[in-house]
Order: C-alpha cells, then sequence, then structure tokens
C-alpha cells in the first residue's frame, strides 16, 4: 500500500495540478515527507516554514488582528495560511499546520491542540466557500509524536479533499493506470 504523500502526489499528477504547503509547528516534516515521493517534481512547488507568528501575516498574509487576537493557533489562521501559501506560490492547492507540539502551552492551549488546513482550486478568497476544509485534532505523545500525527492528518485531509473532487474521466484514467482495480 502506497504511502498518503505518495497517493497524493499521484492523484495530483492525476490532475495535472500543483500542491504548496505552509508549516509551523511540523517545521518542514510535511515538505520532507511530499518531496520523499519520487515523481513529487511534477506537482509539488515548495513550502514555507512560518514557524514565528510575524511570519503567518508578513509571508503567509494571515490577518494581523486575528494574530494579535487569537494567536497562531486557531482554526482561522491554519485556514488562511493554507490560502496564503497556494497565493504565494501560485499553486492549484494549499495545506497547512498551526498548533501546539509542546513542551508548554502555547497562545493559551494545551500541548497537542493543533489546526490542519487544506486550500483548493475552487476557492476564490481568503473565505472558504467550498474547496477547503480545517480539521481541529487533540493530539496526544510527545513533541515528535505530535508532530508526526499533525503531518500524517494534513496529508488524510489532502486526501480527502483530492478524492472528493475527482470527476468521473479522472477516475477512469486512474483506474486504468492502475489496472483496473
Amino acid at each position: 500500500m502506497s504511502s498518503p504523500a505518495a497517493e497524493a502526489v499521484r492523484l495530483l499528477t492525476v490532475k495535472g495540478e500543483t500542491l504548496a504547503v505552509a508549516e509551523s509547528l511540523t517545521g518542514g516534516l510535511v515538505a520532507a515527507e511530499i518531496t520523499s515521493v519520487p515523481g513529487a517534481s511534477k506537482v509539488f512547488r515548495g513550502s514555507v516554514t512560518a514557524y514565528a507568528t510575524e511570519l503567518k501575516h508578513g509571508l503567509l498574509g494571515v490577518d494581523a488582528t486575528l494574530l494579535a487576537q487569537r494567536g497562531a493557533v486557531d482554526p482561522q489562521v491554519a485556514a488562511e495560511m493554507a490560502v496564503g501559501v497556494r497565493k504565494a506560490l501560485g499553486t492549484d492547492w494549499g495545506i497547512a499546520t498551526t498548533g501546539v507540539a509542546g513542551p508548554d502551552p502555547q497562545d493559551g492551549q494545551p500541548v497537542g491542540t493543533v489546526y490542519v488546513a487544506v486550500c483548493g482550486p475552487s476557492v476564490t478568497d481568503s473565505v472558504f466557500a467550498g474547496g477547503g476544509k480545517v480539521e481541529h485534532l487533540r493530539l496526544n505523545g510527545d513533541r515528535a509524536e505530535i508532530r508526526m500525527e499533525s503531518v500524517r492528518s494534513v496529508l488524510a485531509l489532502l486526501l480527502g479533499e483530492l478524492a472528493g473532487q475527482q470527476t468521473g474521466n479522472e477516475r477512469a484514467q486512474d483506474t486504468e493506470r492502475n489496472g483496473g482495480f
């Protein structure tokens, strides 16, 4: 069975679409997972690791007032990160991670609070009117476990959105390429 990253690369290739990643708590792990897949260069444009809160605004266009009022660990921040990286790198899809890996709480949020987001081609502005989704995660474990589960979760979210947007023709092409299964 292929990895979630390999499956995402495969689906994006079939669709002829591109992907960018905005990361905070995962610090580049999502991009590393995607680029470990042979052929990822066909679909992966790049990533922004905006670990510092002010970079979320400066590089990704996350609303400064939102960051000041709610902090970086927030569902709307995750959504705006996904939209921002998609716009900044000129891709069809943007995914994002933000949260608290520990060892200490951040912005009033306990360790293990994570938001992952995906923004797809049907999103035309910073509001998810379709083509976007944010998930709130409450993760247990140590710092490394929380970060790796965040990677798995954002890739699973992307896969769900990609699979949901496949047209009948794309599914037929996909089935044909994979031996009719």
